[in-house]
């Protein structure tokens, strides 16, 4: 087992892989920005080292900066957690290079994954349903339009790297897909440093269905079943939840274990190592499609982690370090029901705007069923540089309605002054009549925003 871990990232997942390595007798490392200093994984870590100015692309996005921390720090091993480098083949490649464990898959699948496009060729090599569209990465507006009319609209130009909804833009018509193609590369080029997209068929309204899987180094490979991520704005998630209300055995009897089983060929086509998912798209007749890999934890681990019982991140360290997975698919069991809200510092009553600032007052939920996750605390000043999340709040129980009612009624403590956040809007979505009978889409929130016009959230009453 390793003796020192350090983890190139910051926030909220940062000190969730402290406190794994606490109980796994680890030493942490924790990298930060000149704007993070006063962040609680900083404070958390047993050493922290500043690797540059507030912007990502001088701190948290420098390769050499990460390798010359954890090579002063004598770390055996980084953890890059999620976004940054996480899914960066590069990364993985130097850090072994330079003798550093890096816990995630090799950097030889790495890079097989990397690109969304030759990804969807493993797919397809493994027999697992991908959307019409291109083969490979599209090089010029001409050829993506050809690519549009001949699968027909609506289409999704979409970046070949990165992720979290980025480098992504659908579109109806042809004059449109110009306007798309070139801000879609611009995008991807300013978020990931590759300017490649491809074209594929927009499924319209579907279901967004990931598969949590976990490889170890002897070529076993399990799933932890499903998590169902369809409140999404902009493509960015805003409630998860395990297991999926869609996938209903009386409406579409096996359907869960086909999405699951076609998520394991994928990785063992691939190769695949440590922990990941497999994510899918699923229309209304249940026909599925895959959407990419995430070569790295989820933000939404842990309501996996409730249903399964299982450490993801301990499992993470554990796999890198060469352990073999001791768990088998038929000893995995999943109770009870997971909701996770993403608690993020923004005004939904101003089109969902960034609020970062000082937090001068800040009251988390308890009590039985609830788990919260996150590196702000009372006189935290959140910096504008980031990602906008403030924290994770997860409710567990018995069954979706229990995991509902502890959900609503732990939004309802949660008290934060200084900033806003999109505590209001997920007690709205929580109370909607379709959410609570599971049915809803991809196109839910926005649907609810529509028809939400004449009919204003409740503002917070503090």
């Amino acid at each position: 087992m390793f003796d020192r871990i350090l983890i190139a990232n910051r926030g909220e997942i940062a000190v969730r892989i402290i406190r794994a390595c606490r109980e796994l007798n680890i030493k942490t490392v924790a990298v930060y920005s000149e704007a993070d200093r006063s962040s609680m994984h900083v404070q958390m870590a047993d050493d922290a080292v500043c690797i540059g100015p507030a912007a990502s692309g001088e701190s948290y996005l420098r390769i050499d900066r990460l390798i010359q921390a954890a090579q002063h720090s004598q770390a055996d091993a980084i953890h890059p957690g999620y976004g940054f480098l996480s899914e960066n083949a590069k990364f993985a490649a130097s850090c072994i290079e330079n003798g550093i464990q890096f816990i995630g898959p090799s950097a030889v699948t790495m890079d097989a994954l990397e690109d969304k496009a030759v990804s969807r060729q493993l797919a397809k090599s493994a027999k697992v349903p991908i959307p019409p569209g291109s083969v490979g990465a599209v090089e010029s507006k001409e050829e993506a339009l050809r690519i549009a009319q001949e699968i027909g609209y609506p289409v999704m130009i979409k970046a070949v790297s990165g992720g979290g909804g980025r480098g992504m833009r659908v579109v109806h018509n042809d004059i449109s897909l110009i306007n798309a193609f070139n801000t879609a590369r611009a995008e991807a080029e300013k978020c990931f440093g590759n300017s490649s997209v491809y074209v594929e068929k927009f499924i319209e309204n579907p279901h967004h269905i990931e598969i949590q899987i976990l490889g170890d180094s002897k070529g076993n490979i399990i799933h932890l079943g499903e998590r169902d991520c369809s409140i999404q704005r902009r493509n960015q998630k805003l409630i998860e939840e395990s297991p999926s209300p869609f996938l209903d055995e009386k409406k579409f009897k096996h359907l869960r274990k086909k999405i699951a089983q076609s998520a394991v060929e994928l990785a063992q086509e691939a190769k695949y190592t440590n922990a990941g998912t497999v994510e899918f798209i699923v229309d209304g007749n249940g026909e599925y499609y895959f959407l990419e890999v995430n070569k790295r934890i989820q933000v939404e681990h842990p309501v996996t982690e409730q249903t399964t019982g299982h450490d993801i991140v301990k499992l993470q360290i554990q796999l890198a370090a060469g352990e073999p997975l001791g768990i088998r698919q038929r000893d995995i069991r999943s109770t009870g029901h997971a909701i996770e809200c993403r608690i993020n510092a923004e005004d939904p009553f101003n089109d969902f705007r960034p609020s970062p600032g000082m937090v001068e007052m800040l009251y988390t939920p308890g009590g039985r069923g609830i788990r919260f996750e996150s590196h702000v605390y009372a006189g935290y000043n959140i910096p504008p540089h980031y990602d906008s999340m403030i924290g994770k709040l997860v409710s567990y129980g018995g069954d979706r309605n229990e995991a509902i009612t502890i959900m609503s009624r732990a939004l309802t403590e949660f008290l934060i002054k200084g900033v806003k956040t999109t505590v209001p809007f997920q007690m709205a979505i929580l109370e909607n009549p379709d959410f609570r009978r599971g049915v809803y889409t991809t196109g839910f929130v926005e649907n609810y925003l529509n028809s939400a016009a004449q009919a204003p959230l409740q503002k917070p009453t503090i």
